[in-house]
């Protein structure tokens, strides 16, 4: 901040007057340096020496012909009963070059300061440094940025992920038990089913000895389904039925074989009294269970 150009103010005069009033033993005025270069800072301190009971304000310096004020000042006050000490700092610069003369401050006839010689230059220049001309400005050409990598790595992440995607095994799908089967009933399902369809007769008997096969299986834990007609007969006999019962489904059962497998063409009451075989012996079962 550069402070107004006032050379002496009325309230220096005034306190110029109090201090004179009261006996001033001295004032000096010194400074950190006496060649600056344009704008650089420099010091001026002034201090005054008064005697007991003196005013204790330091004069009021407001400007300096060719200088410049670059902030306000720092006032320091010692002293005690033998005098009090008060102390002024300046901090002021110059942009004017030349040779200058800081005048003296006068406080009475007799009591002023010594005027202070400043040279203010600019920086020092060597002719016997070599010259260097001003060049223009070169135009510096941005580089390219070598981005290849990032997509690189970027292709190489998407691959990993496709393979990881495609390796991965899917969950298998959780499969909820359904309601348990009553065997009974899905043979009589099946039977009524067989009768209203009316098949070809090969099909018609092997889907007959499957539906019965299926059902002692299920019902009796009989392993029938991989077992010749004379290995189930055998195992039949544990069952209970009565002989009539175990006779008839007995000959119901390789009847079926000889329509399967020796081209055997049964009558329409040979497929009735298989059937009827078939479905008795069911119901016996269930019965007996």
């Amino acid at each position: 901040m550069i402070f107004k150009k006032i050379i002496f103010s009325p309230v220096f005069l005034f306190f110029a007057q109090a201090v004179i009033a009261q006996g001033v033993a001295s004032v000096k005025a010194s400074v950190d340096k006496n060649r600056i270069l344009i704008g650089e800072p420099l010091l001026l301190t002034i201090e005054i020496y008064s005697s007991p009971g003196s005013a204790k304000e330091l004069l009021s310096l407001d400007s300096i012909d060719h200088f410049e004020f670059l902030e306000k000042p720092k006032i320091d006050t010692t002293g005690g009963e033998n005098g009090l000490n008060t102390r002024g700092v300046y901090k002021i610069t110059s942009f004017d070059s030349g040779h200058w003369v800081i005048p003296a401050f006068v406080l009475s006839p007799g009591i002023k300061t010594d005027t202070i010689p400043v040279d203010v230059v600019f920086s020092e220049f060597d002719p016997n440094q070599p010259y260097h001309d001003i060049k223009d400005i070169l135009e510096v050409k941005p580089q390219k940025k070598n981005d290849w990598w990032y997509m690189a790595a970027g292709g190489l992440l998407l691959l990993l992920l496709l393979v990881y995607l495609l390796m991965r095994k899917k969950p298998r799908p959780v499969q909820t038990p359904g309601p348990p089967v009553n065997p009974y009933e899905e043979a009589k399902k099946q039977l009524a089913q067989l009768q209203s369809e009316k098949p070809p007769v090969k099909q018609y008997y092997s889907r007959l000895t499957d539906i019965f096969r299926l059902y002692v299986f299920r019902k009796k834990n009989i392993l029938s389904l991989q077992k010749t007609t004379d290995d189930l007969v055998i195992q039949l006999r544990s069952l209970d039925l009565g002989k009539e019962q175990f006779d008839k489904l007995s000959q119901s059962l390789r009847l079926a074989d000889f329509v399967k497998f020796a081209k055997y063409i049964p009558s329409d009451q040979d497929n009735q009294v298989v059937f009827d075989s078939i479905r008795q012996s069911i119901e016996e079962i269930e019965r007996l269970s």
